[in-house]
């Protein structure tokens, strides 16, 4: 577990406002030159577009206050990840074997189940 006491901050910074602003409109304006660009340039240099102006808008976005939050918390969900004891190949298996026992078996009971209430609606309505 993470002992850290983390500052909060409500109100992010002007120069925060700012690069979020920015990095809305890089992303925007790669998909503006998307369809402002349609018969004009080809696909892939269209889609290049995009991807750059969304590659320019994460890169913006990284250097805020959030995106500092952002990449700690990503950084530490890796952490976290090295720890995990992954199971091994015969136990997945196994446990998906399980799964899908399971839901077969739970499959026919409720099949079961509206069976006998077809037939207990049936006998009440005398068809």
């Amino acid at each position: 577990m993470n002992s850290r006491v983390e500052q909060s901050r409500n109100q992010a910074s002007a120069t925060d406002v700012a690069k979020y602003v920015a990095a809305s409109l890089l992303l925007l304006g790669g998909l503006v030159a998307f369809y402002w660009f349609d018969g004009q340039w080809p696909t892939p240099l269209r889609v290049l577009a995009v991807v750059g102006g969304a590659a320019a808008a994460l890169v913006v976005f990284l250097t805020s206050g959030k995106g500092h939050q952002t990449r700690e918390f990503l950084s530490e969900a890796r952490f976290e990840l090295r720890k995990v004891v992954w199971p091994t190949r015969q136990e997945a298996m196994r446990m998906s074997w399980v799964v899908m026992l399971v839901v077969v078996l739970i499959s026919l009971m409720l099949a079961g189940f509206d069976l006998v209430i077809q037939w207990v609606i049936r006998l009440l309505l005398g068809n």
